[in-house]
């Protein structure tokens, strides 16, 4: 099957305000370097979305839109580059604001790919490997370690998927699977990936070797806020 003329990559993230970012994170580190460690995080998931713009042809074009809260489209852009479409997320719980977004983005007969920031280990190629596997199916996910989820694909919207889930608990992943068997649908499977969310995921980022040292180097800068 022929891919659709365009790919929507959907990022979830916040902006990075003191005491907000990695809040679960703030009792081992900090806010300041909280807040900073999301902004790298971010970062880092940029430059691998922006990746997906290489080697593509007139019939595969990827467009990045990145759904915020905090903040509005004039700092969003500041932070994070003015190449990029920016948009609020609405009201209510994640489910609401993935379907809010999809709702607002939506066009026929393109894929529609949601991640958000928090998954170091989320490079191009998979970010490449969800939109092909959209090709062939109605779903795909990437597991979370947690039991959450760090990416949803779909090419046709579907409320059900988005709806009475416990979000932000160990059962999201399955539930969702569950959901997806009760609708018939069929689902492709990334590998699975680990988020950075708890003080026992920072001895795992630092052993990525792009993320190696990381918090001394950020520890360093914050001593040092003209390097920042």
């Amino acid at each position: 099957m022929q891919q659709p003329c365009h790919q929507q990559l959907i990022v979830f993230t916040r902006y990075p305000e003191v005491g907000k970012n990695k809040t679960r994170l703030i009792p081992e580190i900090g806010a300041d370097l909280a807040t900073q460690l999301h902004q790298h995080l971010a970062a880092s998931t940029l430059q691998q979305c922006r990746q997906l713009y290489l080697g593509q042809s007139a019939n595969n074009f990827t467009k990045i839109t990145v759904s915020f809260t905090g903040g509005d489209r004039a700092l969003m852009a500041d932070w994070l580059g003015a190449d990029l479409d920016y948009q609020p997320q609405g009201a209510g719980d994640l489910g609401a604001k993935m379907l809010g977004a999809l709702e607002q983005l939506w066009q026929p007969d393109n894929y529609f790919v949601l991640i958000g920031t928090d998954c170091p280990a989320l490079d191009a190629q998979i970010l490449q490997k969800s939109f092909q596997e959209l090709a062939h199916h109605d779903l795909v996910l990437g597991e979370a370690a947690d039991g959450g989820y760090y990416l949803i694909g779909l090419k046709k919207i579907i409320p059900q998927l988005f709806q009475g889930i416990a979000w932000g608990t160990e059962t999201v992943f399955r539930e969702t699977v569950t959901i997806a068997h009760r609708l018939s649908l069929k689902i492709g499977y990334l590998p699975v990936l680990r988020d950075i969310d708890r003080p026992a995921d920072l001895t795992y980022l630092a052993s990525l070797p792009n993320f190696s040292g990381i918090l001394d180097d950020l520890r360093q800068k914050s001593q040092n806020p003209q390097k920042i």
